[in-house]
């Protein structure tokens, strides 16, 4: 369902097609299908394995320890965050299955067919959220389900005894209309291991998709639902970090810059003041949320020559923010920032786009901004 929900948030189908390939399962073939679930539109993934894997689950021996599952990722083509992550979500797995069942954790034996799924749903589930630059993740309350589920060891009580133990300490809900399992192990780790909690008070939705289940219940829908947002700040509390900078080479400003506008930094402005013995610095105050101001700190002290900074909190109110995209000649696509202000609109092109479509088109920068501004008004109507 993740997976689903990914590829309908954007994700490449390609990119998921060739991940068995890269955990070592050539023979097991993606399947990705627009279904709905409740009269819901969502997109389903199944990873389609050989019938030989099939029969050998009804074998008492046969399947793969969580430790063989983990030296496995550490064998595979992947980013040395992607390997850490699905580590820690398969030592999650391992230690619940064994609590369960009073085994070692990485002794927990897999099937081989649910060995397969779950390496490829936490792998991809991880990889997919990174290549779609989603850097934090947030969930509200885990609906685990209700009544009893058919499990490999029986029928047991809902949520199994691995994924209760896995969702302890997150918040779930058990007033959703469904019946039977709605989170399994791999699901409640993959939320150990992703999210950061609850979700901040303020943010704007930019995009949702949906990933279908196998069910298809006619009383709700069977989909997990996924929602890109960016922080909202349009008023509240934010930290100024402050620095005074007299040995840093000029060229090294920019990459400094935009190292903190990768952590998250709100804005960053650098202007040439005068320090102590006439010497000629530079002034940095970067603009942060509390919950990024650690890292952007890091981060400057990693890319300057700065010995030390300063941080204060300040109340912050701006426009009511808005963004979408216009298409102009040429499949060239811009970002169009608009703002809500009190004499009416106003309206900016995301730089970066500008430049790409200028140099598609081969228009000076400051037309296409133009060009996309006086679209971006006849499609908003003024």
């Amino acid at each position: 369902m993740t997976l689903g929900a990914l590829v309908d948030l954007g994700g490449d189908p390609a990119w998921l097609r060739e991940l068995p390939v890269r955990m070592g399962f050539p023979e097991v073939s993606v399947k990705i299908e627009k279904v709905k679930r409740c009269s819901l539109a969502a997109t389903k993934v199944d990873f389609e394995i050989p019938h030989k894997h099939s029969e050998s689950d009804h074998g008492h021996h046969h399947g793969r320890t969580v430790a063989k599952l983990k030296e496995m990722l550490h064998n595979a083509p992947l980013t040395d965050s992607v390997i850490a992550k699905a580590t820690a979500a398969f030592d999650l797995v391992g230690e619940a299955e064994g609590r369960a069942h009073g085994v070692p954790a990485d002794d927990v034996h897999l099937h081989e067919v649910g060995a397969i799924d779950a390496i490829l749903d936490i792998v991809g589930a991880i990889e997919g959220f990174e290549r779609l630059g989603v850097r934090d993740v947030y969930n509200r309350p885990v609906a685990v389900g209700t009544g009893w589920a058919k499990m490999a060891h029986g029928t047991m009580p809902v949520p199994a005894a691995a994924t209760a133990t896995l969702l302890e300490g997150v918040t779930v809900s058990s007033g959703a209309p469904i019946e039977g399992e709605a989170t399994t192990p791999t699901g409640a780790a993959l939320i150990r291991v992703l999210s950061k909690g609850p979700p901040p008070t303020r943010w704007r939705l930019k995009q949702n998709s949906w990933g279908a289940g196998g069910r298809n219940p006619e009383n709700y829908p069977n989909a997990l639902r996924l929602l890109l947002a960016e922080v909202a700040e349009e008023a509240g509390t934010v930290e100024i970090v402050a620095t005074d900078i007299d040995d840093l080479r000029p060229e090294y400003v920019e990459p400094l810059r935009r190292a903190i506008f990768e952590k998250g930094a709100l804005d960053c402005a650098i202007w040439p003041t005068h320090g102590k013995k006439g010497r000629v610095s530079l002034r940095l105050e970067a603009l942060v949320t509390e919950s990024v101001a650690d890292d952007v700190i890091e981060v400057l002290f990693a890319n300057s020559t700065t010995a030390g900074v300063r941080r204060w909190p300040a109340l912050r109110n701006t426009l009511a923010r808005r963004e979408f995209r216009v298409e102009l000649e040429g499949d060239c696509g811009v970002s169009v920032k608009v703002w809500d202000g009190p004499g009416g609109i106003r309206l900016k092109a995301e730089y970066d786009d500008v430049l790409k479509a200028s140099a598609k088109l081969g228009l000076p920068a400051l037309d296409v901004a133009r060009l996309a501004e006086k679209k971006a008004e006849t499609q908003l109507g003024f």
